[in-house]
């Protein structure tokens, strides 16, 4: 694949943040409208509704589309506790980046496929059946503008693939996909409402490229070559006919079936089968704690659709369970938190005259009068030791999605569409009832009762799942919540832990977006290869599936994998090894992820990749996306991170890994014992460097419970939130409210300017000490960081939190640390890697030099040469 030009040094890239004005026309944009996505909660009956989004990332090796923001979308607007505007436009013409960095987030993905088009394939060898001859199914004229290996839920580590087993084979650089089964794409994908056609004897889909019998409608799976019937429906008269079927001319299609296997089922779309929402709250709180809480529920309550059903539930020492049908009063049936509900608790809670679920149009106010009604905690009793029995209340809280009689209908039971969802608002540990552990880690039998409550909160956990729950939690407060408890609920049922400082502003974001987030059920992903191929690690939020297809099947040795739940906000990371050599020209891999949505409609989305096979390393190593690259090292690295010495020893697996690409692709300096690191991927180091030294595996986090939270949310998240959790971006506050990108240095920390870096799950606003004295000035500047700020992670899930701070202060610590040190390094080299340096007089320079601090931390080079690495130009 032909690498485009890379970014000039000296140039940087310039956005404006918009103050609240409207997205400009897409049409008149420099940007191209990145791919619009579709919920998997949405229906996909009607044509998708495009949207644009952020920023595009010039460290693609291939042309590029725009990737959508980290996280979630919702199929309409939610008004969040400070809504956002619409995200940043680059000022025209666009620049480019400056070097070494390169702008993200975005996906290394290329131009997405429009509903109509009709898309070629290169020719394969012909196929011959006795006197008919195999079609390839598209028409030649057009075969060279289809390109391979791209889709915007698929992103693989190179585009190519080597041929020769030990070159391909090196377990430093790798090779591998990253694949988003939730991930929306703009335009939409093509939609079938009718059954595939399956391999009979590996079960693998018919894609745009099978060689196709247009005589008899006979179709060559690409998997396993064998050859299949369609029934008659691929007759043609000629080839370009095939191109009216969406499955023969596009990598991304959905095969929807609406009706369903349930006994009893009807299809109904009303509040009573909408997926509800129970939220479990903490009622040990302090007065300030308290009133932050009760301001951020008021707002979800105004933030949540009208016909969502919402359940409320607070837990202490007991669970009270809060009635809607008082319209005047808070009213709340109480349950004991000591032990697990009985049935005749449940029955009684149930089947009696109380609503405990209620669509929002019909119980804002009571909504808003049991917030009100809260008190703080009132006993002198120290947080720590407080009585919580949250896990009785989630049990309570599954017992009521399940119920109750409200939702009988003469005879006919309305399940609701996708998954439901349980908010746990904590404050503390679980300390009381089932699942909790002694109040003082000093318990001299504190190891065997955390042990227990593992084991019961996983399998609570798994029960959610069978329920189609999703179980999140959102910590908050200074009091240790003991994370190691709570993490297997959350992480069984496929929902996610969040920690945050105080149940204020980011607190309530994700509580609005943790409820906004649309979730299909009874997910499970089929990989499929070509025989060459062989899958050798997955990490995700999913469980291995072993499901018996041989009697459909004759020899489907797809790797199945049930899903947790089936959202934008997630990814698998899978990793490949050539299991020989391979001798044909491309290799296929095929993707199937069935669920169903909130409509109760099946699909089954199919996406079909081809790569093209090379026996030149520096080819392969050209098709190489760094990015990509970097989050599949950091994923395998972070699973075997369990807890702090852990990481210390990941960060020496780094080094070596760095070390062994160098050894193996790159080249030796004449008379040295050094090595030149390979310039095709010389963007890959760096990367890592940040990825040993920040929060992920640094000395950074100081808790870690903090380590392990950002680890588990790290495994799981998508791309674009993975890549920024890696590596942060920064960019410095100009003049006229446009910012520029540079590189992640120290240098960055000018007194004059502000800067942003965005770290994924934190944002840092920097203020100069200089720029802070001008009243004016550092408001105006404030002001527009912050509105970046928000553009940035406008969609993004967990929402960050924002700090703003300024240069010297105490705070100023947590920016510092997640730059690379490069005021240590000789002057021609910080201009190389740094060029806007090259803009400061003499003066602004010495001034930036003596502003710095001595410390022992290297810099990037100074890393990177310990190695015996020679550093990397700069592209």
């Amino acid at each position: 694949m032909a690498t485009p030009p890379q970014a000039s040094p000296g140039y940087s890239k310039t956005i404006t943040p918009q103050m609240d004005s409207p997205s400009p026309n897409p049409d008149r944009s420099p940007i191209v409208p990145a791919p619009s996505t579709i919920s998997p909660a949405a229906p996909r009956f009607p044509p998708p509704n495009l949207r644009k989004d952020q920023i595009p990332s010039p460290s693609i090796k291939n042309p590029t589309m725009l990737s959508p923001a980290n996280g979630v979308k919702t199929g309409s607007p939610i008004p969040h506790l400070s809504t956002p505007p619409g995200p940043p436009v680059f000022t025209s013409p666009v620049r480019p980046a400056a070097v070494p960095f390169r702008t993200s987030p975005a996906t290394p993905q290329p131009v997405a496929f429009s509903s109509g088009s009709s898309l070629p394939t290169s020719s394969p060898p012909h196929f011959s059946n006795g006197s008919v001859e195999l079609q390839q199914q598209l028409p030649s004229a057009i075969e060279e503008s289809l390109p391979d290996g791209e889709s915007p839920c698929v992103l693989f580590s190179a585009q190519k693939v080597l041929k020769q087993k030990k070159q391909a084979n090196v377990p430093s650089l790798g090779f591998g996909v990253l694949v988003s089964p939730g991930r929306e794409t703009s335009p939409g994908p093509q939609v079938i409402q009718r059954d595939p056609h399956r391999c009979h004897n590996c079960g693998a889909y018919s894609n745009l490229y099978c060689n196709i019998l247009i005589g008899s409608g006979q179709w060559q799976c690409v998997i396993c070559r064998n050859l299949n019937g369609s029934e008659g429906e691929y007759i043609t008269s000629s080839k370009e006919d095939l191109c009216n079927f969406p499955e023969l001319s596009s990598p991304l299609v959905d095969f929807i079936q609406t009706g369903n296997k349930r006994p009893s089922f009807v299809p109904v779309t009303d509040s009573r089968t909408s997926a509800p929402i129970v939220l479990v709250i903490d009622e040990c709180l302090d007065e300030p704690h308290l009133q932050h809480l009760q301001s951020s529920l008021h707002a979800f309550v105004e933030s949540v659709l009208p016909t969502t059903r919402i359940g409320i539930i607070l837990y202490g020492r007991t669970v009270s369970v809060y009635d809607f049908s008082e319209e005047s009063i808070a009213s709340a049936d109480v349950i004991p938190g000591g032990t697990s509900p009985t049935q005749e608790n449940l029955k009684a809670l149930i089947y009696g005259t109380g609503i405990y679920l209620s669509p929002m149009h019909a119980s804002k106010e009571v909504a808003h009068q049991i917030f009100s009604s809260l008190r703080p905690y009132k006993l002198n009793v120290p947080e720590a030791s407080r009585d919580r029995c949250l896990g009785t209340a989630v049990e309570v809280a599954l017992a009521i999605i399940q119920g109750p009689s409200a939702d009988m209908s003469r005879g006919v039971v309305k399940r609701p569409g996708g998954n439901s969802r349980i908010i746990v608002c904590s404050g503390g540990p679980n300390t009381y009832g089932p699942g909790s552990v002694p109040h003082s880690y000093t318990h001299p039998n504190y190891p065997h009762k955390e042990k227990t409550a593992l084991k019961w909160m996983e399998g609570l956990g798994r029960e959610a799942h069978q329920h189609n729950t999703v179980v999140d939690i959102l910590c908050a407060g200074t009091c240790p919540v003991r994370v190691p408890v709570l993490q297997p609920l959350a992480k069984a049922s496929g929902g996610v832990l969040v920690l945050h400082d105080d149940f204020g502003e980011a607190f309530g974001v994700n509580l609005q977006r943790a409820s906004a987030r649309a979730a299909g059920s009874h997910g499970l992903l089929e990989i499929r290869c070509s025989d060459d191929i062989l899958v050798t690690h997955v990490v995700g939020p999913g469980e291995e599936a072993h499901i018996d297809t041989h009697e459909t099947f004759k020899n489907d040795i797809s790797l199945c994998i049930q899903l947790l739940s089936v959202e934008e906000t997630q990814c698998f990371s899978i990793s490949m090894e050539n299991k020989h050599d391979i001798k044909s020209d491309y290799v296929y891999f095929q993707f199937a992820i069935q669920y169903s949505n909130v409509y109760q409609a099946d699909i089954a989305r199919v996406i079909t990749i081809r790569l093209p096979t090379v026996d030149s390393v520096s080819a392969y190593l050209q098709s190489v996306q760094d990015e990509v690259a970097a989050v599949l090292i950091a994923k395998r690295t972070l699973l075997r991170a369990n807890n702090y010495s852990d990481a210390i020893d990941m960060r020496t697996t780094i080094d070596e890994r760095v070390k062994d690409i160098a050894l193996k692709f790159g080249s030796q300096v004449p008379k040295s014992k050094l090595y030149r690191f390979p310039k095709e991927i010389s963007l890959l180091p760096e990367l890592l460097f940040h990825l040993r030294r920040g929060p992920l595996l640094g000395s950074i986090v100081g808790h870690e419970d903090e380590r392990s939270v950002l680890r588990n949310l790290f495994l799981n998240a998508s791309f674009d939130l993975s890549l920024r959790m890696v590596a942060p971006r920064c960019l410095m506050h100009r003049e006229g409210g446009t910012f520029e990108e540079l590189p992640a240095y120290d240098l960055a920390m000018q007194s004059d300017t502000a800067v942003v870096l965005d770290h994924g799950t934190d944002v840092f606003i920097w203020l100069g000490a200089e720029l802070a004295a001008d009243e004016g000035r550092s408001a105006a500047a404030l002001a527009a960081c912050r509105t970046l700020a928000e553009e940035l992670t406008e969609l993004r899930f967990p929402a960050p939190r924002i700090l703003a701070f300024k240069e010297g202060s105490s705070q100023a610590r947590y920016f510092v640390s997640r730059l690379i040190p490069a005021h240590k390094d000789p002057p021609y080299e910080q201009e190389a890697r740094f060029p806007q340096l090259r803009t400061r007089t003499t003066e602004q320079r010495t001034k930036l030099k003596s502003s710095f601090i001595h410390f022992d931390d290297p810099s990037f080079c100074e890393w990177i040469r310990s190695l015996k690495v020679v550093p990397p130009e700069p592209s």
